[in-house]
């Protein structure tokens, strides 16, 4: 999937921040804070075809349904898109 924007996945204290990074940091105040699975799905997003393929990687990992899984992803994505970084 195509990201829009740089930004860069760290890890501090326990926690998974987006950081922004060249003119996106200029675009953009702060960064984003991210859950185990947001940031999981971060992750994938350079080398998923569509949101079914991360769902299907999601579901080799996690125990939870497939609905639930679709409907996390989807609102994840649909985060990210409203930000203009998908």
């Amino acid at each position: 999937m195509d990201i829009k924007r740089d930004f860069v996945l760290r890890h501090v204290a326990g926690t998974a921040l987006l950081v922004p990074t060249g003119r996106t940091a200029l675009d953009l105040n702060g960064m984003l804070t991210l859950n185990e699975l947001g940031a999981e799905i971060w992750t994938m997003l350079p080398q998923a075809k569509n949101e079914q393929d991360i769902v299907a990687r999601i579901l080799e990992d996690y125990d939870a349904t497939e609905e639930q899984v679709k409907q996390d992803v989807a609102a994840f994505l649909a985060k990210l898109r409203g930000l203009g970084i998908l």
